[in-house]
């Protein structure tokens, strides 16, 4: 019966408006509480934001760095709020190096990338190798015209191997857009893409295994990007052009008419 309730608490996620994912997600859990924790770890939602008591920087929330109620900071290692038995789930010393490499290389890719937003990296530790989670996030400030958020969530696991690594990446961007104008009326443009890939590459140090991975989530990231604007926006162009004509409709109706004479002409 569980598995049941949780196929069809995806199903029902699938049908509801992303950009409302996560208080969706906190009803299930509330209806379904034996559902939560394969809930938090199955559903991508957006990024919530938290302050670092001790370095006064934001960073993100998810389910990779989460501790009950309590998230761990990538800038200090500490979990915000401290956890009750004052320690918590932390990465070996070697994988934390790790770990502060790879924030200060994606908090460059984040200033060059996307011009400000939020980066956070975290990695622990699996048998043969580590995981991790990068995190990127860009927000507008939300105003009476327009929001928007883009979310990019890249999860993979790496298997050490002899002068080369195996890595396995999932990655996922959840995007939402809206407006409300006189001009254009309301809009809520919402979604997400997800893609997977694995590689083999090689290194020779821990420091090549972050090179890697910021290679490997540079080279994802716009392939999304470009997918998004090709197919997602192309299309939602399209049919808003097939709603709304721009041009006056007695010129339209004037275009038509002259190409149907046209077309009469030529028959004769």
């Amino acid at each position: 019966m569980s598995d049941q309730a949780f196929d069809s608490a995806l199903d029902l996620l699938r049908r509801l408006n992303p950009k409302d994912t996560a208080k969706h997600v906190d009803l299930l859990c509330q209806l379904a509480p034996s559902l939560t924790e394969d809930l938090l770890e199955s559903v991508d939602v957006p990024l919530a934001v938290k302050k670092c008591r001790k370095t006064k920087r934001d960073f993100l929330c998810c389910d990779y760095n989460r501790d009950g109620d309590s998230w761990r900071s990538p800038w200090s290692n500490e979990f915000e709020p401290p956890v009750a038995d004052g320690e918590g789930v932390v990465p070996s010393d070697r994988v934390r190096k790790m770990e502060v490499k790879a924030n200060e290389a994606f908090d460059v890719y984040r200033e060059l990338y996307y011009e400000g937003g939020i980066s956070s990296v975290y990695f622990w530790d699996i048998d043969d190798g580590f995981a991790g989670c990068v995190l990127l996030k860009k927000s507008v400030s939300p105003s009476a015209k327009g929001s928007g958020s883009w979310d990019s969530i890249h999860v993979f696991e790496v298997h050490d191997r002899a002068r080369s690594a195996q890595y396995k990446q999932t990655s996922t961007v959840i995007l939402t857009l809206g407006t409300d104008s006189e001009n254009l009326g309301t809009l809520d443009l919402s979604g997400n893409m997800v893609r997977q890939i694995q590689e083999d590459r090689a290194v020779e140090d821990d420091g090549g295994h972050v090179a890697n991975i910021g290679k490997m989530v540079e080279e994802m990231e716009l392939k999304m990007r470009n997918s998004l604007q090709e197919v997602y926006f192309g299309k939602a162009k399209d049919i808003v052009g097939d709603l709304r004509s721009i041009a006056p409709l007695s010129e339209t109706n004037r275009d038509r008419a002259a190409h149907r004479d046209v077309i009469s002409s030529m028959g004769r």
